[in-house]
C-alpha cells in the first residue's frame, strides 16, 4: 500500500523547481576539453605525488601506540638499533650503513625542540624534510659540526620566544620529518656504541622543553592498511581520492611562493589550498581528464629516471636531489625511487641503469664492478654499494648482506684493484667477501656516498666516474 501525501502548493513549486535546477558543480575558470584536464592533471599529479606520498608513509608509520625500531607515534622518536632487513617495505631504497632516527612533527600547534649529544668523531647528519621532501635543514658533521646541539623547529605560522641555548629551524610545512643516520659498521660492539648515542636524542613539544615529560600513548587506526607497501597504496590511489587528499595537505603545508603558476593551474580544475575537493562537482569531461592523468602523472615519474641526471657508464646520478625548487618532475621521481634523498652535498646516489651490454642487470647474469687501484669512492663520509631487487627493496640472501662498503674486508686484486661481484649465486668460497647477493629476476645496483670529496677528484664535478659494471657470465 502507498500513502498519499498532500504537498502545500508553495512546497510542490520548491520542489518541482529543485529537479530542473542541476547540482552545483565546481565551475572553472575556463571551460576546459578533457584533453585539456587531463594534460592539467597529470600536472597537478607530479606536482603532488611527493606529499601525498609523504603522508600516507605518516600515516603508515606513525600508527602505533609506542615506539617501535620501525615506527613510532607522533611527535615521538623512533629509534632503529639494527639494520632493516628484506622484510621492511615502509620506505623505497633503505640502507643498511646507517641506523636512522627518525620522528613525524605536527607543527600546527606548537614547534618541537630537538636536540641530540657531542658525537665525537663518528659520522652522522639530522636531515629534516618538509611536506615536499625538500630537506630544508641538515645538521650534522659536515654542517654544524659534532658537538652537542639543540634546535627548535617551528612551523610557517609561528612567532614567539626561543629558549636560550637554542637553535630556531623554521620550516615551510606544519608536516615535518627528521630523518636521522648515524654511521655504525654493524659489529655488536658499534651497535651498542651507537645505541648510547641515540638513546640521548631527545624531542619533546616546546611547551614540555625543561620539563619532566613523558610521551602521550599513540592512537592505532585499525582502518590504515598496514601490510601493503606505502607506494603502492599510494599508486593505487584513485583521482577522487589522490586529488581530495592532495587538497586537504595544501591547507597545512602552503606551496611555496614559486608555486604560484601551478597554484594558478591546480584552481582550474578545482584543487585550492584548504577548499575540500569534490570530482563528482566537476564538469563530467574535467572529471574524465583528472580520471585518467594518475595513470598518465605515475607513467611519468617512472620514466624520468633515465631522466633525472647524468649518465656516465650506465650509472644515472640524481641531479638535484634534496632540494628541488620547481622541478616537479624530478621530486616526484626521486619520492617514488627512494623517499628521503639527502641534499647533494650530504650524499651523492648514483644508481644503476644498465650494465656494459646496455641492459638492465638480471640474475641471469654474473656482473663485475671494478675499482682500479686507488680509484675506490671519494667521500668524507663513507660509501657502499647496496643490492636491490626491481621494486627498490633489500635482496634476501643466505648471507644476509644486502651492502658491499669500506667497513668489508674486501679483497684485493693482484694489481691493487678492488673486484665486486654482483650476482645470484656465489662466486666461490675464496671471493665471497667481495659478493653482493642478487635476486633470479632484475635487480639494481645503487651506490652511496656520504659527503662527497669537493676535489681532487670529485664526485660532484664528476672529475670522479664509477666504473662500468660489467657481464662476465651467466
Amino acid at each position: 500500500m502507498f500513502r498519499n501525501w498532500t504537498l502545500p502548493a508553495g512546497a510542490l513549486a520548491l520542489g518541482i523547481i529543485s529537479m530542473l535546477t542541476p547540482v552545483p558543480r565546481l565551475v572553472a575558470e575556463e571551460q576546459l576539453s578533457e584533453e585539456e584536464a587531463l594534460k592539467l592533471g597529470t600536472e597537478a599529479y607530479i606536482y603532488g605525488y611527493s606529499p601525498v606520498t609523504m603522508e600516507m608513509t605518516r600515516r603508515v608509520t606513525t600508527n602505533v601506540a609506542a615506539p617501535t625500531e620501525t615506527r613510532a607515534p607522533m611527535g615521538q622518536l623512533c629509534l632503529m638499533r639494527e639494520y632493516p632487513t628484506a622484510a621492511y617495505r615502509d620506505v623505497t631504497a633503505p640502507n643498511a650503513d646507517t641506523l636512522y632516527s627518525t620522528a613525524w612533527m605536527d607543527l600546527s600547534k606548537e614547534p618541537y625542540v630537538f636536540s641530540f649529544p657531542d658525537a665525537g668523531d663518528r659520522y652522522f647528519l639530522m636531515p629534516m624534510l618538509d611536506a615536499w621532501t625538500n630537506v630544508f635543514q641538515v645538521p650534522g658533521k659536515r654542517t654544524t659540526g659534532d658537538k652537542a646541539q639543540k634546535y627548535l623547529i617551528s612551523g610557517p605560522g609561528w612567532s614567539g620566544k626561543v629558549p636560550e641555548g637554542v637553535t630556531e629551524y623554521k620550516s615551510p610545512t606544519n608536516l615535518v620529518l627528521l630523518i636521522g643516520r648515524v654511521y655504525c659498521s654493524g659489529t655488536p660492539d658499534d651497535y651498542k656504541a651507537v645505541h648510547a648515542f641515540q638513546d640521548q636524542l631527545k624531542l619533546v613539544p616546546l611547551s614540555a622543553y625543561g620539563k619532566d615529560y613523558t610521551p602521550p600513548k599513540g592512537t592505532v587506526n585499525p582502518d590504515i592498511d598496514m601490510k601493503t607497501p606505502v607506494r603502492d597504496q599510494v599508486n593505487a590511489l584513485k583521482a577522487a581520492d589522490f586529488f581530495k587528499l592532495m587538497a586537504k595537505l595544501l591547507k597545512d603545508n602552503p606551496p611555496a611562493k614559486a608555486d604560484a603558476p601551478m597554484v594558478a593551474k591546480l584552481k582550474k580544475i578545482g584543487i585550492e589550498p584548504g577548499k575540500d575537493f569534490d570530482i563528482s562537482k566537476l564538469d563530467p569531461a574535467v572529471a574524465r581528464g583528472l580520471e585518467q592523468a594518475t595513470k598518465t602523472g605515475l607513467e611519468q615519474i617512472m620514466a624520468h629516471f633515465k631522466q633525472a641526471g647524468k649518465i656516465i657508464n650506465g650509472w644515472v646520478f640524481a641531479d638535484p636531489t634534496g632540494l628541488y625548487g620547481t622541478d616537479y618532475l624530478q621530486r616526484a621521481s626521486v619520492t617514488f625511487y627512494g623517499l628521503g634523498a639527502n641534499r647533494m652535498q650530504d650524499a651523492v646516489y648514483p644508481t644503476l641503469d644498465v650494465a656494459d651490454d646496455g641492459k638492465p642487470c638480471d640474475g641471469a647474469n654474473k656482473y663485475t664492478l671494478t675499482f682500479p687501484k686507488g680509484q675506490l669512492p671519494p667521500v668524507n663520509g663513507f660509501w657502499s654499494l647496496t643490492m636491490y631487487d626491481k621494486d627498490y627493496f633489500f635482496v634476501a640472501n643466505p648471507l644476509n648482506r644486502y651492502t658491499l662498503s669500506q667497513r668489508n674486508q674486501l679483497q684485493e686484486n693482484a694489481d691493487g684493484s678492488i673486484t665486486l661481484y654482483l650476482q645470484h649465486d656465489s662466486p666461490g668460497k675464496d671471493q665471497e667477501s667481495n659478493w653482493l647477493p642478487g635476486p633470479q629476476g632484475q635487480f639494481v645496483p645503487m651506490l652511496r656516498l656520504y659527503w662527497p670529496k669537493e676535489k681532487d677528484p670529485s664526485i660532484l664535478d664528476g672529475t670522479w666516474k664509477p666504473p662500468a659494471v660489467k657481464v662476465v657470465g651467466k
